[in-house]
């Protein structure tokens, strides 16, 4: 049995950055993945996947050149699933071929297969080619999360879908129903509402993305209702009847007595921690709800050498935060000194059509602490790089404190939003206040200037008179 100073579960963003970090520090690491492809939900499943979907959406129904040049080329009966598909499969192939090279280059040793554990140190890994066991002084669980199944939804990976298995597609829905209004139903709700799909989208609440501010979550429930797209609030799924013929259509049944019939349905609310194989309870590992792993601040759980990061502990789920845990994880492990934790803000991005991004407060949230708050807006089509781009809807939205001017919150709904949102994270973290931002210079034409569109916003509405840019 070999012995390791760190064993790493997952090769996903949080469990490759963490065991790179300490192979980096000359540590001796091992790095099990179940999966055929290195990478996780960010590159097989899920992030990377469904951003290049979208992207591709966007070029196949000419929404690039129709905004930039004014011309409506419509390529979605030229395009084929094949087409469709070809990003996506590029995109995911050469970053597992990344992962994997990053692992050979840092010294890590890869084992493929099922790992659980013995006792809370050794792991049992079961594969093609046997089991082997491995013990390991410090272990790491990164095994991330899958997509939620309730029961009553007969799952098949042809017509009814997981957001696992929608990534599979071999032909365009006519028209499609969706479960969930959180991000990644939003996200695949607005795709395939791009490539021209009928789309009907089921929230069992009155609002999508409730971390979101209102303001701009309504900003994009408008732009789905713009595309066609059929958005049913307060309302649940009671039964879907899935013929055997693929000529005939699902059934949809709603719980508030609608119904409707689609070609394919989605059901993309919620996910669960992928712990099923572990036999936690072996190692005395404490879990939550939806399978998750209970941590502390540290990400350590329960059993002082073993420690969690990713999607497997929860909220927030982000590639980004999952990857800068698993280095934090490792700062603690072996005392590197150099990541103690986490940024107190961090930006969420949502790559819908178009996209949402936000750092900071909400209004509902300054409105709920009670703070004298003001909110200022700057919207694309008044910039001068929004007119070139041809655009018509979007805005930034800031939340700001009205007596210091300080900006609590950052919140942008248009192209590239996902891009811009950076230098609000910097304007909120380092407490920044409105002439901070009126003093900056931004190249132009940029989309940078909705900053200070927004800061003279702010300030016209503190003064009292329009103060101009």
């Amino acid at each position: 049995m070999k012995n390791y100073d760190l064993i790493v579960i997952g090769t996903g963003p949080a469990g490759e950055k963490a065991a790179v970090k300490a192979a980096y520090f000359g540590h001796k690491v091992a790095i099990i993945e179940k999966a055929e492809k290195f990478g996780g939900a960010m590159v097989v499943t899920g992030t990377l996947p469904s951003k290049t979907l979208k992207e591709t959406s966007l070029y196949f129904s000419g929404k690039y050149e129709k905004g930039l040049y004014g011309i409506d080329r419509d390529l979605r009966h030229e395009a084929s699933v094949e087409d469709f598909m070809f990003r996506k499969n590029f995109v995911t192939k050469t970053e597992t071929e990344t992962i994997e090279t990053n692992l050979h280059r840092h010294e890590v040793d890869i084992y493929h297969g099922v790992a659980s554990f013995e006792d809370p140190h050794t792991i049992r890994i079961t594969g093609i080619k046997g089991e082997e066991k491995l013990y390991g002084e410090n272990i790491i669980i990164a095994t991330g999360s899958y997509p939620f199944h309730p029961p009553g939804i007969p799952f098949d990976g042809k017509r009814v879908h997981d957001s696992d298995t929608i990534l599979e597609i071999t032909r365009f829905p006519k028209s499609l129903c969706v479960v969930g209004a959180g991000v990644i139903g939003c996200e695949y709700t607005t795709i395939f509402s791009t490539m021209g799909t009928k789309v009907h989208l089921v929230n069992n609440k009155d609002e999508i993305l409730p971390f979101v501010d209102q303001e701009v979550a309504k900003g994009l429930v408008d732009s789905m209702r713009d595309s066609g797209v059929s958005i049913l609030f307060n309302t649940s799924i009671k039964e879907i009847s899935v013929p055997q013929s693929e000529d005939e259509m699902i059934k949809v049944f709603l719980e508030s007595g609608e119904s409707f019939e689609v070609d394919m349905f989605l059901f993309a609310a919620g996910r669960s921690g992928e712990i099923k194989d572990l036999a936690c309870e072996k190692a005395g590992i404490e879990t939550g709800k939806r399978e998750t792993i209970v941590v502390d601040k540290t990400y350590r759980t329960n059993v002082p050498h073993i420690y969690a990061v990713g999607d497997v502990i929860g909220f927030p789920a982000l590639a980004s935060t999952g990857a800068d845990q698993g280095r934090v994880a490792v700062a603690h492990i072996f005392k590197t000194m150099d990541l103690d934790h986490l940024p107190s803000f961090f930006p969420y991005g949502i790559y819908t059509v178009p996209e949402v991004s936000m750092v900071g407060m909400t209004e509902e949230q300054a409105k709920e602490k009670g703070i004298n708050y003001c909110a200022s807006k700057a919207r694309y089509p008044d910039m001068a790089r929004g007119k070139i781009m041809g655009a018509t809807a979007g805005f930034m939205k800031m939340v700001f404190d009205r007596d210091t001017l300080k900006i609590l919150g950052v919140h942008v709904i248009g192209h590239i939003a996902t891009e811009i949102v950076h230098y609000g994270l910097i304007l909120v973290e380092e407490e920044k206040n409105l002439y901070d931002v009126i003093g900056t210079v931004f190249n132009f034409p940029t989309l940078h200037d909705l900053y200070k569109y927004a800061a003279y916003d702010g300030l016209s509405t503190i003064t009292g008179h329009r103060v101009k840019p």
